[in-house]
């Protein structure tokens, strides 16, 4: 029993010494947090893997339908898909599986990773936890979908420069690490904007800073996207980079709106501005009259 209760305190990470009003804890509490949120996600991770494993043909499907989009799209291009090795396949297995368990808890994972970075030790952060879980989620899989659309466009492209009579052979775990790198580029790209929109909501950001360097971070953008990319065609570069500029002008526009409410509730509470004073006499003035 003393062994389950301490593996049970591992996976709290419960601090030692309160929390002070701001949230500061001594650098052990943290890294207790620390270990047990990666213990949370790595039970996760190993039990979404498991299930993965039933399912593995129908995500090998998935894997092969933009290689097999793209050749169909090329006419005068003879390629094919091959494995090396005797242990290629199994060790492919396990990486794609696992691959397919870190999309699916990706939720889970994300949230751990902003509850460590913004503990909710007050209402406010609570509510911005809670608002953080709720779209980083869809962001992600709506990242990772847009890059599987993109990835048979950008694969037509790359295998299109195989020259006449020359039969391309691909190597299947090469194609799956550019498959992997494409598809987490643009799903972890989308979540750029709403950590924006939670360190506004933290005062960290304001809508006026990032309008300052509006036209320098959109610059970065084409260029994170350029060099994100492991495909060298414009056409996946232009794919990721529209939508994360239109993703960080809506987090601008929400950062001011937070910023004009934060400003309305600071009015509010001005302690600054004058009282009016009551001159009448009081009781105590009268009896000594």
């Amino acid at each position: 029993m003393g062994v389950v209760a301490g593996g049970l305190r591992m996976f709290r990470g419960a601090p030692h010494t309160a929390a002070s009003p701001g949230g500061k804890m001594p650098l052990a509490d943290h890294l207790r947090e620390l270990r047990a949120r990666l213990l949370r996600v790595s039970v996760a991770l190993v039990v979404a893997m498991v299930v993965a494993l039933f399912f593995y043909d129908f995500l090998l499907d998935l894997v092969r339908n933009p290689y097999e989009n793209a050749i169909s799209g090329l006419d005068d291009v003879e390629s094919q898909i091959t494995s090396a090795g005797v242990g290629g396949p199994l060790l492919l297995q396990l990486k794609l599986c696992a691959v397919a368990a870190v999309v699916a808890v990706s939720p889970y994972w994300l949230y751990q990773i902003w509850a460590f970075i913004v503990p909710g030790l007050h209402a406010h952060e609570r509510r911005s936890t809670r608002i953080f879980t709720a779209v980083a989620g869809p962001l992600f899989l709506g990242g990772i979908a847009l890059g599987y659309y993109v990835l048979p466009r950008g694969l037509e492209v790359l295998i299109g420069f195989t020259p006449a009579g020359v039969t391309n052979l691909v190597e299947f775990g090469d194609y799956f690490s550019f498959f992997v790198r494409l598809l987490l580029v643009f799903g972890i790209a989308f979540e750029i904007p709403l950590f924006i929109v939670m360190l506004s909501l933290a005062g960290v950001v304001t809508g006026r800073s990032l309008a300052q360097y509006r036209s320098w971070i959109i610059i970065g953008t084409f260029v994170f996207a350029a060099v994100a990319t492991p495909s060298t065609d414009p056409f996946t570069m232009l794919f990721l980079a529209i939508p994360m500029t239109g993703l960080f002008l809506l987090s601008e526009l929400i950062a001011r709106f937070i910023d004009t409410r934060r400003a309305a509730k600071a009015a509010e509470w001005d302690d600054d501005e004058v009282s009016p004073l009551d001159l009448r006499p009081s009781s105590i003035d009268e009896s000594a009259d």
